[in-house]
C-alpha cells in the first residue's frame, strides 16, 4: 500500500513533530524508528503516482540541514530506478520530506527540487527559467551576454545555460535534464526566441552519470563566431568548438577589473583567447600573453588585432616553464594575472593541486616590481578559498615578499552560490599589491 505524504498529525513540510506522539513518556523516542527497506527489483509508488526513495537518518539530516545533494549511502536501500526521475523523498517513516532528481550511477543519487510537495511538470521547469532571467535582468540590466541558468543554483540541478546575445549554449549534466532536453529546449525557444540552441554537453563529468559527452545544434542555426563587448574591448567566442560553452564569463567582472588595475609592463598567463590579456592591454604599457594552445594563441592575436592592440605579444608556451625561466632571467613586471585550469579533479589531488597554485605565485610574487600587482585566481572548489589564502600567504613567505590584498573576489552575479552548497563558490579571485 501506498505510503500517504504525511500523518494527519504531522508537520506539512516533513519535520519533526511539534510534541511527542499521545502516550511518549519522558526519556523515551519521538518517533517510530526508521523502517530498513532491502533493495527493491521495482520502485515504490508515493500517492502521486511518483517513484519514492528513503533516506536514512544521516540522509534525513543532510536534507534538513539544507544540502541540496544526497549520497547513494544514505538511501535506505536501493530503489529499483534507472535513473533521471523526479521522486518523492521520504524518511525512514515514510513522511514526505521533499522532491528530486534521481540518479543511478552517479555517487550523488538525490538533487534538491523542492522541499515542498508540488508538480514537477512543464510550468515547474519553465518557472524556474523565468526566476533565473528575472535575476539577470535585475543584477546586470541591458546585458545580452551572461549565464542565464546556473545549475543546482537557480534550482534545475545539471543544467547549465548562456546566452551570447541571439544565441544559447547549453549543457544537460544529469540523466534528469539529459531526458528533458527536448522539453528545455522547447521552453528556451519559446521565451528567448533565440536564433539557434547550441548543445555543449561534450564534457567529462557525464560520465559520472552514465551518459555520453556530445555537442551539436539542438534548434535553429549554427552560429559562426559570436561578439560580445567585455568592458573596453570587444571579444569574440566560438560557441561549437570553444572551451566550456564558448568563453569563461564567470570571470568576465574580474576581466573588466583587471583593466583598473593594470599599469607599466603586464604578464598574463594561461590567456587562453585574452580574457586578461585584452584588458590589460587598454592600459598597461605592454602585455606579453603566454598560452599553451597554438589555436587559442592564433585566437588571442585576431581578438588584439580586432581591438587594435599592437602593446599585445603573444608567447606559446607552458606558464610554468615562462615563469621559471623569467625569474631566472631577473625579468621583472608591474602587473601580472595567473588564471590556470582546474589543477584537481577530486579530493585526492588537492595536494599536488596546492604545491602547483604555489609554484605559480612565488615565482609571479618574485616578478613583481614594488607597487606591483598580481591578480591570481582558482576555479578548483577542492581548493577552498581559506585553503588558496594560505597557500598565497606561504608563497609570499618564501617569496620574501609583504603583499597587500586588495580584493577578494569571486564569480559575477550571474553565477550565484548557493549558500548550502559550497561547490557553487568554486571561483576566488584575488588581486594583491606588493609593498
Amino acid at each position: 500500500m501506498p505510503t500517504s505524504s504525511k500523518p494527519p498529525s504531522g508537520p506539512p513540510r516533513g519535520g519533526r513533530p511539534s510534541s511527542p506522539p499521545h502516550g511518549a513518556g519522558r526519556g523515551r523516542p519521538h518517533h517510530r524508528p526508521e523502517k530498513v527497506h532491502p533493495d527493491r527489483t521495482s520502485p515504490e509508488i508515493g500517492p502521486d503516482g511518483l517513484p519514492q526513495v528513503s533516506l536514512v537518518r544521516r540522509g534525513v539530516d543532510r536534507w534538513q540541514a539544507g544540502h541540496p545533494w544526497i549520497y547513494r549511502a544514505d538511501l535506505n536501500g536501493d530503489p529499483g530506478l534507472v535513473g533521471g526521475e523526479v521522486v518523492r523523498v521520504v524518511d525512514g517513516r515514510g513522511w514526505f520530506i521533499g522532491k528530486a532528481f534521481y540518479s543511478r550511477q552517479s555517487k550523488i543519487s538525490l538533487r534538491w527540487l523542492s522541499f515542498d510537495d508540488i508538480a514537477v511538470d512543464d510550468d515547474f521547469f519553465r518557472q524556474r527559467l523565468l526566476a533565473a532571467q528575472a535575476l539577470r535582468t535585475q543584477a546586470l540590466p541591458g546585458e545580452t551576454t551572461y549565464r542565464l541558468m546556473h545549475g543546482e543554483a537557480d534550482g534545475i540541478p545539471g543544467l547549465v545555460v548562456d546566452r551570447y546575445g541571439d544565441y544559447l549554449s547549453v549543457q544537460f549534466l544529469v540523466p534528469a535534464v539529459e531526458q528533458r532536453k527536448a522539453l528545455i529546449s522547447d521552453l528556451l525557444q519559446e521565451q528567448f526566441k533565440p536564433k539557434g540552441i547550441v548543445n555543449r554537453s561534450d564534457v567529462s563529468v557525464r560520465h559520472l552519470e552514465g551518459l555520453t559527452p556530445e555537442k551539436g545544434m539542438l534548434r535553429g542555426e549554427a552560429p559562426g563566431p559570436v561578439s560580445f563587448d567585455e568592458g573596453l574591448v570587444r571579444v569574440r567566442a566560438d560557441l561549437l568548438e570553444g572551451q566550456k560553452t564558448g568563453a569563461f564569463l564567470d570571470q568576465r567582472e574580474n576581466h573588466v577589473v583587471a583593466a583598473q588595475y593594470a599599469h607599466g609592463e603586464a604578464l598574463d598567463c594561461f590567456s587562453y583567447v585574452g580574457g586578461f590579456a585584452l584588458q590589460l592591454a587598454t592600459r598597461a604599457q605592454s602585455v606579453t600573453a603566454v598560452e599553451i594552445s597554438e589555436l587559442a594563441a592564433a585566437q588571442l592575436r585576431d581578438n588584439a588585432a580586432a581591438n587594435k592592440l599592437t602593446n599585445l605579444n603573444v608567447v606559446v608556451a607552458n606558464a610554468f616553464d615562462f615563469l621559471r625561466d623569467a625569474v631566472d632571467e631577473g625579468r621583472k613586471f608591474d602587473t601580472i594575472v595567473l588564471d590556470p585550469p582546474s589543477f584537481a579533479k577530486n579530493k585526492d589531488a588537492i595536494a599536488a593541486a596546492v604545491r602547483g597554485y604555489k609554484e605559480i605565485n612565488l615565482r609571479a610574487m618574485q616578478l613583481l616590481r614594488p607597487g606591483g600587482i598580481l591578480i591570481t585566481a582558482s576555479c578548483t572548489y577542492h581548493v577552498d578559498e581559506q585553503a588558496f589564502e594560505d597557500m598565497l600567504a606561504s608563497a609570499a613567505a618564501d617569496a620574501r615578499r609583504r603583499m597587500q590584498i586588495i580584493e577578494r573576489r569571486g564569480a559575477g552575479k550571474d553565477h550565484p552560490v548557493l549558500l548550502n552548497l559550497r561547490e557553487t563558490r568554486y571561483l576566488k579571485c584575488y588581486v594583491l599589491r606588493a609593498l
